[in-house]
């Protein structure tokens, strides 16, 4: 009978959960189901459930990064940075011809006329290296730069999802359930709204850790390289490149200096804390009603498929909802004038952006944003609570 009642404790996929708990959660109207995720998963370690996160992470990362990369590239754009031919000025020319011209080839599109032959290299028109939309992002890149660059910063974003997704999802998982048993106790009405202060507590804490990553990324992503035979630089390079204005004239003004590795991380906060907000609260009440269905029949693949289908719709919603925000960070991560870097503000780049281009501007790159943020979640979250699962089946029968 003990050990009975020990498994049950420790699965959150079994019924048969503290009476009183689900007598309180009921009260507030979320059944039983709501304590699925929230009471009975805290046998699990913060170790445990970091490994799962960043398993998690570290998948998400690699699948959906092209799509992170187009994003990018759109807004970066619409922010002015020139995606122009390589012999447009004199430097790059004199760069570009040399032992290895004979060997270049820098592809026009099909669409485009053939602006002139100088030597092996066919000159485009301007408008062959301006992005129309994302798809045409896509195809550019891999016809001009090669189908490897769709995955370019992902090393930055490993070394920051990692990290991040490992502080985030076990620090939401810990928040969450602390509030929803603090208010089923004190204040019940308030017991639905704890997945939504927990994910914007959660995430503000994984952004402030590991920001500069970001910084990194969103960079290598905006900027590409134009000279033949330079390797793009890295994660390090990158930001190396972004202090290499300051200098050692004191700790006080190094410290000042280095600010800029924090470089529009208000506008990163004000876009993750909202999308976190959106995005749990959408989808506990989601993937509670689909696990509620199945029941004690529940097993990994429905678990999964919960899971997957909530984050999907949820990251979805808040994509869409946050994305002037997003378009907002973007163009402070790229500012490359120090002065102006730290003189931006999020309310003043929005204005700006508005003034430039209206509604259209501040939802630039919302297509393969939802495009991304949707399956990336779903992989986050189905693979996090697929680990956790899997955890408490082998501690239940061990």
């Amino acid at each position: 009978m003990v050990e009975t009642e020990t498994e049950k404790s420790q699965n959150p996929w079994m019924n048969g959960q503290d009476s009183a708990v689900e007598s309180r959660v009921e009260e507030v109207g979320l059944g039983s189901t709501a304590t699925q995720s929230s009471t009975s998963d805290v046998t699990l370690g913060l170790g445990e459930r970091a490994v799962s996160a960043a398993g998690a992470a570290f998948l998400s990362a690699i699948i959906v990064n092209p799509l992170d990369v187009v994003k990018t590239r759109l807004q970066a754009q619409a922010a002015g940075v020139a995606y122009s031919h390589p012999l447009s000025n004199i430097m790059n020319r004199m760069a570009y011809f040399g032992p290895k011209t004979m060997f270049a080839d820098l592809r026009c599109s099909p669409s485009c006329t053939h602006a002139g032959i100088h030597g092996t290299v066919a000159l485009c028109p301007p408008d062959c290296f301006q992005y129309k939309g994302t798809l045409d992002v896509f195809y550019k890149i891999v016809r001009q730069e090669g189908f490897a660059r769709l995955w370019r910063g992902t090393n930055a974003g490993l070394a920051l999802a990692v990290p991040t997704v490992g502080i985030y999802l076990p620090c939401y998982d810990i928040f969450r359930n602390w509030f929803e048993e603090l208010a089923s106790q004190n204040v019940p009405t308030l017991t639905p709204y704890a997945p939504l202060v927990a994910g914007a507590l959660a995430r503000s804490l994984a952004c402030a850790t590991c920001y500069p990553i970001e910084l990194a990324r969103t960079r290598m992503q905006a900027f590409k390289v134009t000279q033949t035979g330079m390797k793009p630089p890295g994660v390090w390079k990158t930001l190396l490149g972004v202090t290499s204005h300051v200098n050692g004239t004191g700790v006080q003004n190094n410290f000042q200096g280095y600010r800029v590795l924090w470089t529009g991380m208000g506008a990163q906060l004000a876009r993750d804390v909202p999308f976190s907000a959106i995005c749990w609260s959408t989808l506990e009440p989601i993937r509670r009603k689909l696990l509620g269905l199945v029941g004690d029949e529940a097993n990994a693949v429905s678990v999964l498929g919960a899971n997957f289908s909530a984050g999907f719709v949820a990251g979805s919603l808040a994509a869409a909802a946050t994305c002037p925000l997003d378009v907002a960070k973007t163009r402070r991560q790229i500012e490359t004038d120090p002065v102006r870097q730290l003189s931006m503000t999020t309310r003043k780049t929005l204005l700006e952006i508005w003034r430039d281009g209206g509604m259209k501007g501040l939802f630039t790159g919302v297509g393969p944003r939802v495009g991304r943020a949707g399956p990336s979640v779903g992989i986050v979250v189905s693979f996090y609570e697929v680990v956790k699962y899997v955890l408490h089946q082998h501690y239940a029968t061990s």
